[in-house]
């Protein structure tokens, strides 16, 4: 089986989502697992503590447009996912932000750019993904702000997760609620910052705010290991191009 078989095959299965939405560690969707937890928690106790299921790892590159990629690295198994970028030449992705049970930063996406990365997907992928699968996958990374239209985005996330629901299930799925109750930050103080390059990062916060966990933080030309800030922008720059090109008329 391919990995991006057993990928596919997985996004219609009630374990994934308990896990991959951190469920089934009382995250968002808790006190909807039922049966389900004891199906989960049977799994852990039987699994071997040095060796984890190898279809539960899963690397996914979608491109975007000319050789641009957003990639996602996923590893159920250990409860770690992360999402990085590639532009043409680069040897491997350069990493905008992780998700974990112990020092996550997931905060990496406004939710505009995730939009436009998930429509140039789709114009740029027909058909090699289940409807919902891309935003449904990505939607961890992103989060809103006051000024994005939230109820519209939760509409979205909602969708992308009932698409992929098998016909008949009545059990445990994730909502876009779930998603919701990680992604929001409205009335948090998250102030935005941009530069003549189009860089936008996170401004320094009060240190009693609500933690905005993210290495999206001001360029730093001296800092090697910093926010990809220029691949970033080199991939949401290809997604342009790839939905302004869709959307040009047919003029042959």
């Amino acid at each position: 089986m391919t990995t991006l078989t057993a990928l596919h095959e997985s996004l219609h299965e009630p374990e994934f989502w308990a896990r991959y939405t951190y469920a089934y560690a009382d995250g968002p969707g808790a006190d909807r697992l039922g049966g389900l937890q004891d199906l989960l928690d049977s799994e852990d106790d039987d699994a071997d503590d040095d060796e984890g299921d190898d279809d539960s790892s899963f690397d996914v590159a979608f491109e975007v447009g000319a050789g641009h990629h957003v990639v996602l690295s996923i590893d159920v198994w250990t409860d770690s996912y992360s999402l990085g970028v590639t532009v043409p030449g680069a040897d491997e992705p350069a990493e905008l932000g992780w998700d974990d049970l112990a020092h996550w930063h997931p905060h990496a996406l406004r939710w505009s750019e995730l939009d436009l990365i998930l429509r140039a997907i789709i114009a740029r992928n027909p058909g090699q993904w289940p409807p919902g699968a891309a935003l449904a996958l990505l939607c961890r990374f992103a989060a809103v702000f006051d000024d994005d239209d939230v109820a519209g985005a939760v509409a979205a996330v909602d969708e992308a997760y009932a698409a992929l629901r098998p016909e008949h299930w009545e059990g445990y799925w994730p909502r876009g609620a779930d998603w919701l109750d990680r992604a929001d930050f409205r009335g948090e103080d998250v102030r935005w910052q941009s530069d003549d390059a189009g860089n936008r990062w996170v401004s320094e916060r009060d240190a009693d705010a609500e933690p905005f966990y993210s290495t999206r933080l001001a360029p730093d030309p001296a800092a090697g290991d910093g926010f990809p800030h220029a691949q970033l922008r080199a991939v949401l720059d290809a997604a342009a191009v790839t939905v302004a090109d869709r959307a040009e008329p047919d003029r042959t």
